[in-house]
């Protein structure tokens, strides 16, 4: 038998965005819920080292972070549910989310912070190679490739500012692209050709991520010509696939405002959405910076949105008696 449950404010998703929107909204005694959906704790769960996240001197691992983001919002009043919403209903107040359970939230807010996926190529080899050489995310993990062989992988204006990002960290670094020309602007493409730290490789795609070692570790790539069928191997010590992200937003298609790319749209210094009590913050809104310390901070500003928008109905609900 389903359930119905009726709350404030609803989070939906859990990554740093999720649980930062709701450490501060349980702060502000709005009793939230975080629902959870199919990937507890987001992105970070999948993460090893996590070097760049702000108070911490040593290397801290992705999970223990998102452990220690839940434990908290759970000590200020957050209540956690394991579910995944398949349809939300903006037209009525409260609003209303179904879950795959059959249980139905009521929420007089919601949160989005459902996040965005790195696409990858879909090798074998390169999911065993994650966390091990293989990285979505140059400004993430860069850092641990100072002085060594790297390479990136794709066309478009991500792959190759990772190209240059990662000339901060190796002079010798590698971009395999499997077309003739590269998608990205032509003003990133000049900084590209002009940099002499990087090579490009045509018309060539990724086979297979090579590991050696105990523990084992990516040693290089091996390469098809999409117009020879010949194989090459390179050497490097990692490798960064950069052919987009998907922000995780079907669930809102036709119901709230997307840009060109699927990402949540929210007004200018906001995370307002389109739909008034609809908020948004993390990588479902963010396809530039992508990084857990600028969602941690959207998810604050969701909150403090959200907190905002409560009050103003409540003082027009006493206005109008």
């Amino acid at each position: 038998m389903s359930n119905v449950i009726s709350t404030r404010l609803v989070v939906l998703g859990s990554g740093p965005a999720g649980l930062t929107a709701a450490i501060y909204a349980a702060r502000a005694g709005l009793q939230p819920i975080v629902i959870q959906g199919i990937q507890p704790g987001g992105q970070l769960t999948t993460t090893t080292d996590v070097e760049n996240y702000p108070g911490f001197r040593d290397v801290i691992q992705g999970p223990w972070l998102m452990e220690e983001m839940q434990a908290q919002a759970e000590h200020v009043g957050t209540r956690f549910i394991w579910d995944h919403v398949s349809e939300v209903d903006f037209n009525r107040r409260p609003f209303r989310l179904i879950g795959d359970s059959g249980d139905v939230y009521e929420a007089e807010t919601l949160v989005i912070a459902t996040g965005a996926q790195a696409r990858w190529l879909g090798l074998p080899s390169e999911e065993h190679m994650k966390g091990k050489g293989a990285s979505a995310c140059a400004t993430c993990d860069g850092f641990f490739y100072r002085g060594k062989k790297v390479a990136v992988i794709g066309g478009g204006n991500t792959a190759v500012e990772e190209a240059l990002y990662l000339t901060n960290h190796s002079q010798d670094v590698t971009l395999i692209h499997r077309r003739d020309s590269l998608r990205a602007e032509r003003i990133l493409q000049d900084r590209l050709f002009a940099n002499p730290h990087i090579r490009v490789i045509w018309n060539h795609e990724v086979e297979e991520f090579l590991a050696d070692g105990e523990p084992e570790t990516l040693v290089g790539l091996r390469l098809k010509d999409r117009l020879t069928g010949a194989t090459q191997v390179i050497d490097v010590d990692g490798a960064f696939v950069a052919i987009g992200h998907k922000p995780a937003t079907e669930l809102f298609r036709g119901k709230l405002k997307l840009d060109d790319e699927g990402y949540i749209a929210v007004e200018t210094g906001s995370t307002r959405t389109s739909v008034d009590g609809v908020f948004a913050c993390g990588d479902v809104t963010d396809k530039v910076y992508r990084q857990a310390v600028t969602a941690a901070g959207t998810g604050c500003m969701a909150a403090l949105d959200a907190e905002k928008y409560l009050a103003a109905r409540e003082y027009e609900a006493i206005a109008a008696e």
